[in-house]
């Protein structure tokens, strides 16, 4: 060995010294997939995207923060990223969380608070950048569709497993699934067409039967808007919960503000209806022919 070699030896071996578990995470060859980023977050320095982070991520500990993209069909681009907590933090599982609407973006807080709770955890805009009720991205792009229905949380689902085995050096222990409205569609999803990628599932609030719920929306829509009059605002929303609840929660034989089987409440609105002027104790006329359509739902084409 020539003395001239020397240094150069010991820059590469500072080089492996300095570089951590967590950044070797970047160079993981995954199919149809590039990790771009992968790096520490030191305690509380986490903000999302657009500056909004607040006191839940302020609390964060140290974690591996691994971002990347899928790209399973040439019209994909599934952003999708990993939380790692350090290895004595571990609870030796990995959470998977949806997104709301028609999702967009990194589900960044359920995140925070899974990775406070000693979680390694994913999430993934499902193949799009837009706001959660837009769906402009879908228009002309089937792929994207097809990311969005079902495959973008697969997809992540099996990569964010293969990152926590290469940093860890052992699968999680359990991998759950968790979400709500859009992300409860999600999670009834992969308990369909992918069952073995959690071991557990919680589906909330699932925006299921898609095509019929789009439907519905579309006509509440159509109801409430038709005309100024028939607007009804959120300040008597309660006044409506309330008499419902009046008429239907004793159904059950128990009256603990729980209607137990919607189905069977057959709530007449015209309870509510103004006597006088209008004000926030009644609707108007317009405001309960709303209401009556949208407890009436579409019937047909």
């Amino acid at each position: 060995m020539t003395f001239r070699r020397i240094p150069f030896l010991l820059a590469a071996y500072a080089g492996i010294l300095a570089a951590s578990p967590c950044d070797s995470l970047s160079n993981i060859k995954l199919a149809a997939t590039t990790i771009g980023s992968a790096k520490i977050v030191e305690p509380g320095a986490f903000t999302p995207p657009g500056g909004r982070g607040g006191a839940l991520f302020k609390k964060l500990p140290s974690f591996c923060r691994v971002e990347g993209v899928i790209a399973p069909s040439q019209d994909s681009h599934i952003e999708f990223e990993v939380w790692l907590p350090e290895s004595s933090a571990w609870n030796g599982r990995l959470l998977g969380v949806g997104n709301g609407g028609f999702a967009g973006s990194i589900s960044y807080p359920q995140m925070a608070q899974a990775i406070a709770a000693g979680y390694a955890v994913s999430s993934t805009d499902t193949g799009h950048e837009a706001g959660a009720t837009d769906g402009d991205w879908g228009l002309g792009h089937f792929e994207k569709i097809v990311d969005y229905g079902y495959r973008a949380v697969h997809e992540t689902a099996v990569q964010s497993k293969a990152v926590v085995k290469s940093l860890y050096g052992s699968q999680a222990k359990h991998s759950y699934f968790n979400g709500c409205s859009n992300g409860g569609r999600q999670a009834l999803m992969e308990a369909q067409r992918y069952p073995t990628d959690y071991d557990g599932i919680v589906a909330g609030a699932p925006a299921n039967y898609f095509t019929h719920i789009g439907v519905g929306f579309v006509w509440d829509g159509q109801a409430l808007d038709e005309e100024p009059a028939t607007f009804i605002p959120p300040k008597k929303l309660a006044l409506i919960e309330s008499a419902a609840d009046a008429q239907c929660d004793a159904l059950d034989g128990v009256k603990d503000g729980v209607i137990e089987n919607p189905t069977r409440c057959h709530f007449d609105p015209d309870v509510l209806a103004c006597k006088g002027a209008d004000s926030d104790t009644c609707l108007t006329a317009p405001q309960l022919a709303a209401l009556k359509k949208v407890y009436e739902g579409p019937k047909n084409s």
